[in-house]
Formats: structure tokens, C-alpha cells, sequence
């Protein structure tokens, strides 16, 4: 049975799970992108009374935002619909850099409102923070979206402590979305006690490691040959079969409890405070399926116990993105 969490104070009541849209539209396996079972999957993640939507204007440039609006028309009110801007693209889907002045913030809140079909954005994010603009200038462009009634929370996504406590004075921040699975535990040096300190939510998104933390990968040659998983330091040559170790490991406890080695992973990520709401992403109805079984499997103090051993902190062989990709997290 779906259950509830609260992000921040006085944030947005969602589904504590969420869905990831991205891979819907671009990145993973993208030769095997299928719009109309992508919208399949969306509303039978409705229809098991989730709520909460994730996309952003970069993930196909574009395309996903327009996706997501076709897929909850006539279902607005019950969905909580997360969008990100930052991350700027060209017109051959080239990546730009990163902006955050207030100009461009406003020009990506119209866009995405019309990509999606809505009046308003329930959570709109920094997807990345522009180091040559204050987040002062561009959490205050932000807020002037909510006073305009076009956005009704605000997020920053990998944003650094200071960063949010920064962006925190300006307008209250509701949450913040940066990566967190049992192999990607960096937001545990810090990020997580500001984020409890401010009173912001966390959104953990790549709870299941891009898919590694499954299982169903035995070999990169598992990968088609144009997965963006492809350039991942943790998907590639020795760092992939360090990392099988790790999901071994995983695997062996998800049997002991009953569940999928997805399962397990996400019941980690859940219980690792109420304040947390990961969104895993699939298109596949099956592995949706399977993720909100995830709410099912109690993991016991002796649990958690035995996943630290078997999967301590920094257990994960190479870096989470590509050196270019990681200068910009964490700002």
C-alpha cells in the first residue's frame, strides 16, 4: 500500500516513492524508448496511488516535460509534478553549460509550463547551481515564480550545505534532490544534517545505482551500445567487476529478507529517515511493479546493520559521473 512523506516544512505532500521520467525519454536505452508504454507506466503508477513526478526541460530536450504532460492530462489534480531547469542545451541537444540568472530562469518556467500543459509547477529545481551566478539572484527569480502562482515549491538539486543554507534565506526550499543509493553515499558527509537542519526534504534520485544495484547487469556488453551508462567510470572495465562484488553482496541479503535486490536497495534508501523520498525510473510496468513492492520489506536495526557490513561507505569503485559531470555537483 502506497504511504505519504512530507518534504520540508510546509512542503508538498507526496508518495514515498516517486517516479523518475528521464530514462523515459533519453539516455537509457534509448533505442528502446516507447512513448505510449512510458504512459502506460505512468498512470498505472498513478492508479497504485502515486503522486509524485519527476522530470526536467533537459531529459530530451524537452521531449520528456511533453511526455509527462500528455500522460497526466485529466489527472492533474492528483499528481505532484516536479520539474528542473539549469543545465542548458543546444539545438543539436548539445550541453551548453549551466545558467541560473534570472532571466533564463524565468524563460524556462514559461517553456516547461507550455512543454507540460499546466497553470502551475508543484516543485520546480535548480537542476544544477551556476557557479558564476550568486543562488541569492536565482533563488529570488524563483520566489518570484511562486508569488506569480506559475510555481508552488522550490528545489535545488546537488547543491552544497552552504549553497542551501544560502538559497534558504532567500525563500524557504523544500528540497533537495541529489543522488543516493546504497553505492552512492556522499550526501551522508553533511549534506543530509543541513538539509535536517533547514527543514528541506531530500529526494534521492538514482536509489538503485542507474539499474546496477538490480542485478541485471552481469557485463558492460549488457548495456546497448548507445546507453549513456556506457561513459559511467562505475559501469566500465575493472570498476565493473569490483562493483558486482557489491551487488552480489546486495543480492545475498534481499534473499535472506525475501525481496529483490531492488527492493532491498530501496527499502535502504527509505529507511534512512522519513525526510527521504527516492524516485527510482523505469518505463517498464514490470520493474515498477517491483520498485513499489520495495514498500513491503521492513528492514530491522539488525538489518541495517548487516547491509553497512556487507556494503560499507565507499564500497562503490569509481567515480558516480564522468569527471566534467562531477565539477558540477555539490556546488
Amino acid at each position: 500500500m502506497m504511504t505519504e512523506r512530507t518534504l520540508g516544512r510546509g512542503g508538498p505532500r507526496v508518495s514515498s516513492i516517486g517516479l523518475g521520467c528521464m530514462g523515459m525519454s533519453e539516455f537509457y536505452e534509448p533505442s528502446r524508448m516507447d512513448d505510449s508504454e512510458s504512459i502506460r507506466v505512468i498512470h498505472r503508477f498513478l492508479d497504485a496511488g502515486g503522486n509524485f513526478l519527476d522530470t526536467a526541460d533537459m531529459y530530451g530536450s524537452g521531449r520528456n516535460e511533453e511526455l509527462v504532460g500528455r500522460a497526466i492530462a485529466g489527472r492533474r489534480a492528483k499528481v505532484v509534478l516536479a520539474t528542473k531547469f539549469g543545465n542548458v542545451r543546444g539545438p543539436k541537444g548539445e550541453f551548453l553549460g549551466v545558467r541560473g540568472d534570472s532571466a533564463y530562469v524565468r524563460e524556462c518556467c514559461e517553456r516547461s509550463l507550455a512543454r507540460l500543459k499546466v497553470d502551475v509547477i508543484d516543485l520546480y529545481y535548480q537542476h544544477r547551481v551556476d557557479p558564476k551566478v550568486p543562488i541569492e539572484e536565482t533563488v529570488g527569480a524563483m520566489a518570484d515564480l511562486v508569488k506569480a502562482g506559475k510555481v508552488r515549491h522550490l528545489g535545488l538539486s546537488e547543491a552544497a550545505p552552504e549553497t542551501l543554507r544560502r538559497a534558504a534565506s532567500v525563500h524557504p526550499i523544500a528540497a533537495l534532490q541529489t543522488e543516493y543509493s546504497l553505492w552512492s553515499r556522499d550526501p551522508e558527509d553533511g549534506i543530509l544534517e543541513a538539509t535536517r537542519k533547514l527543514g528541506i526534504g531530500f529526494v534521492a534520485y538514482s536509489p538503485l545505482g542507474r539499474g546496477f544495484l538490480t542485478g541485471q547487469f552481469k557485463s558492460p556488453a549488457d548495456l546497448p551500445a548507445d546507453d549513456y551508462r556506457r561513459n559511467s567510470p562505475r559501469f566500465q572495465g575493472e570498476n565493473f567487476q569490483k562493483n558486482l562484488e557489491l551487488v552480489r553482496q546486495v543480492e545475498s541479503v534481499a534473499r535472506e529478507k525475501g525481496c529483490s535486490a531492488s527492493q532491498l536497495a530501496l527499502a535502504w534508501v527509505l529507511a534512512q529517515g522519513d525526510d527521504i523520498v527516492p524516485i527510482p525510473g523505469t518505463k517498464r510496468a514490470a520493474y515498477l511493479d517491483e520498485n513499489l513492492g520495495a514498500l513491503s520489506v521492513r528492514l530491522t536495526p539488525a538489518d541495517l546493520g548487516r547491509i553497512d557490513a556487507v556494503v560499507p561507505v565507499g564500497l562503490a569503485s569509481g567515480e558516480r559521473y564522468p569527471s566534467h559531470s562531477m565539477a558540477a555537483v555539490n556546488r
